[in-house]
């Protein structure tokens, strides 16, 4: 119950601290005036490639649905969260089951510090943007209550930033 209360308390902060970087930063106009009010859309020529757009929800994170290697699985976009990052629920889905030796790795979360074990993930899709190979952990689930779509992902796109409201990645 401590560590579910000291995730939540973590969450609440984060989600905090992203509204706020998020209310200093300010939009691109060009880019604010190509992206439409779609969740995903595909971006004019002079842009290329594909681009996603996130609105905040209302505790000010950005919740999106993905895939890990063609199953779906929701994410909390988390720029400060150095990889991708699983609950062991949600990685038992797609086939990843560590057993207890496989946490050998050391992690710090708002927890404090906690083992996990390190994964690759052969394919991970966010509505048509696509990366491959991309390295993650898997936390145990009283440690980790929402799976993070952290910086392993995020550093293979083109770029990422807020604008408008919405965090904007594009491919």
């Amino acid at each position: 119950m401590r560590s579910i209360m000291i995730i939540a308390a973590f969450m609440v902060g984060l989600g905090t601290l992203m509204a706020q970087l998020a209310d200093k930063m300010t939009a691109s106009p060009a880019l604010a005036k190509s992206v439409s009010q779609k969740t995903a859309v595909e971006m004019p020529a002079q842009l290329g490639g594909r681009s996603l757009s996130i609105p905040r929800d209302a505790r000010g994170h950005f919740q999106t649905e993905g895939r890990i290697e063609g199953q779906r699985i929701a994410f909390m976009v988390d720029t400060g969260a150095s990889v991708v990052a699983l609950n062991e629920k949600s990685a038992a889905r797609f086939g990843f089951r560590p057993s207890r030796s496989d946490y050998t790795t050391t992690v710090s979360t708002a927890n404090g510090t906690i083992k996990a074990a390190r994964t690759r993930l052969a394919m991970v899709e966010l509505d048509g943007i696509v990366v491959r190979d991309v390295d993650a952990m898997v936390l145990p689930d009283e440690a980790l209550s929402e799976n993070l779509l952290g910086l392993s992902f995020l550093s293979k796109l083109k770029r990422f930033e807020y604008a408008n409201g919405r965090l904007v990645l594009e491919q």
